[in-house]
């Protein structure tokens, strides 16, 4: 995938004009190329902003990526790669995963159960014998001397 079609969000595909791409110096690894060459790669989205998300899912995409946001837009940095193609498509990887794991509809809730009468039962039972156990090892009292 490129990043002329978007980004796909689950059955939703976010369109390309809505992603903001920044280019930069990268550092780390390449030698003299390294100082010449804008390969690590932003991309950013503004979610609070987002048509394409819907309300429900931007709300959820809110919420859950409240400590990521500033001002309601998701950036991505990627600069683990040489290349700047590579890092955009690892960019475009990372976005992805980002949305679709926030926009997600939460599961099913706990259904609260109590145990049974019998598990109490075998619980106790079982803290008595590892109690006993933990009693013979240690050293006998002296009582009458």
């Amino acid at each position: 995938m490129t990043g002329d079609e978007g980004l796909s969000v689950g059955p939703v595909t976010v369109p390309a004009r809505e992603l903001v791409w920044r280019f930069s110096r990268s550092s780390g690894p390449g030698g003299q190329h390294v100082n010449t060459s804008d390969t690590r790669v932003s991309l950013s989205l503004d979610v609070a902003r987002c048509g394409a998300l819907g309300a429900a899912r931007r709300e959820r995409a809110l919420e859950r990526l409240s400590g990521r946001l500033v001002d309601g837009v998701l950036t991505v940095t990627v600069q683990t790669h040489r290349s700047q193609v590579r890092n955009r498509a690892e960019a475009l990887e990372r976005m992805t995963a980002l949305l679709s794991e926030a926009t997600a509809p939460a599961g099913p809730s706990r259904r609260a159960t109590r145990p049974s009468r019998r598990a109490k039962q075998r619980r106790t039972d079982a803290k008595k014998r590892r109690g006993e156990l933990k009693r013979l090892r240690s050293r006998p009292v002296d009582d009458g001397k």
